[in-house]
């Protein structure tokens, strides 16, 4: 079993590594399909192997005032499997609810951290100039959940046909 966790983890690393560290646009990452499938599907056990791959790749890209906001939305987004995981029609809305998640989280914290000044208009204009990077969160998280629902997908399927040989 511990193994098997191993193995999962280094597959995570590797998944949220590569899409953080080749040169992407802004928000354009799997980290927030990732942190609604794992848990969808391999269990909410798996939550902690995102926030460590997650803190791994923080350590190399740096630290910043907003990490645990990002890591506290990563943690919330992988309960949301609880609720919409029975079906391709829900996990969609499901991980872009998400999405939307991590777009209110992070943006009140750069509103917290007197990045716009700590008034309503404030409040309003943070979340209004990060409408460009929530779009690209948004896209991210759509092409990502496609890719890994496909695999997924075929992963079951594989192991259908494998059954029905044996």
């Amino acid at each position: 079993m511990i193994f098997h966790y191993i193995k999962v983890f280094i597959g995570i690393f590797i998944v949220l590594g590569a899409s953080r560290f080749i040169p992407h646009p802004w928000n354009f990452t799997s980290l927030l399909a990732l942190s609604f499938y794992v848990p969808a599907i391999l269990g909410l056990r798996y939550i902690p192997l995102l926030i460590l791959s997650f803190a791994i790749t923080d350590l190399f890209i740096g630290y910043h005032s907003l990490t645990h906001w990002t890591w506290g939305s990563v943690f919330l987004i992988g309960f949301l499997p609880l609720y919409f995981k029975n079906s391709f029609k829900l996990r969609i809305p499901g991980a872009l609810i998400g999405a939307l998640i991590f777009f209110l989280l992070t943006n009140f914290g750069v509103w917290a951290n007197g990045g716009y000044g700590y008034t309503f208009q404030g409040l309003i204009a943070c979340y209004t100039l990060a409408i460009p990077f929530f779009t690209s969160s948004l896209i991210s998280t759509l092409l990502f959940s496609l890719i890994i629902e496909w695999v997924y997908r075929l992963y079951k399927t594989k192991l259908a046909n494998e059954s029905n040989v044996s």
